[in-house]
């Protein structure tokens, strides 16, 4: 039963967030079903409140989630899906509460509410982004906080800007300030972010590294919007197949994701 609940997440991170599941591709075998179980909750709770445009139906999703995941930190084993079968096999309980603040982070995509600052912003790129690769990093041997919220950061910045036009049709106002200059800034800011993480590459346990290959696109994104910060409204921010598959493997073999 749990091999086929693994099967069943790595299906669903195949057709939901098919970069993510490339990277977990990547990394060793003995990261795989870790990986695939904690992305495949992922896509299910990013995709909870954009299912249905009834708000309370929306809550009532992520609020699913954060019981089950309640459930988990209490060493119990919640009822519903393939993914939380998969996560009662390989999520921490201590973990847990991690992944709850991501779910109570996506109440955001919920509303159609701007961000209310700089930091309100900050939080839920770390909330949605960083926290996915700390449950990670943290299970399969640890490593220095500020390493991955940084990488983080700029993969979390990386996606939300790739979504800005999907964003934009639905009504929601993404940016803080959508000026050609600010946005071009805000770019440049995650570019140093994620420069200074992986200076600092020897500061993540060798065996939980693997994990931050998941940020691999980050750099060519964030330099696409630096170069062009208009790119953000043509949804045309990643580079080709070949380069994206080029640069994961590169990564992968050399160990500096």
């Amino acid at each position: 039963m749990a091999e086929a609940d693994f099967i069943a997440c790595a299906d669903l991170v195949l057709r939901g967030d098919p970069d993510r599941f490339m990277a977990v591709m990547a990394a060793p075998v003995a990261t795989r079903d870790l990986l695939f179980a904690l992305y495949a909750a992922n896509v299910e709770i990013a995709r909870a409140p954009w299912v249905t445009q009834e708000e309370m139906i929306a809550e009532m999703r992520l609020q699913w989630w954060r019981d089950a995941f309640e459930a988990l930190g209490q060493g119990k084993r919640p009822r519903g899906s393939e993914v939380t079968a998969a996560l009662a096999e390989v999520l921490p309980a201590d973990q847990a509460g991690l992944m709850d603040q991501l779910c109570a982070a996506r109440r955001w995509d919920i509303y159609k509410d701007p961000f209310e600052d700089a930091a309100d912003f900050e939080s839920y790129l770390q909330d949605t982004s960083s926290n996915l690769l700390q449950v990670a990093v943290n299970t399969l041997g640890g490593g220095d906080a500020s390493v991955v919220r940084d990488l983080g950061y700029a993969q979390g910045l990386a996606n939300f800007l790739r979504a800005i036009p999907a964003l934009e049709q639905s009504g929601r106002v993404p940016l803080l300030d959508g000026r050609p200059e600010a946005v071009q800034a805000l770019a440049a800011g995650g570019l140093e972010r994620l420069a200074r993480a992986r200076r600092r590459r020897g500061d993540i346990h060798r065996d939980a590294a693997p994990v931050l290959l998941a940020g691999w696109l980050a750099g060519p994104v964030l330099k696409r919007v630096v170069e062009n910060p208009m790119a953000v409204l043509e949804e045309a921010l990643l580079p080709s197949e070949a380069a994206k598959r080029f640069g994961l493997m590169w990564r992968s073999v050399s160990g500096r994701w």
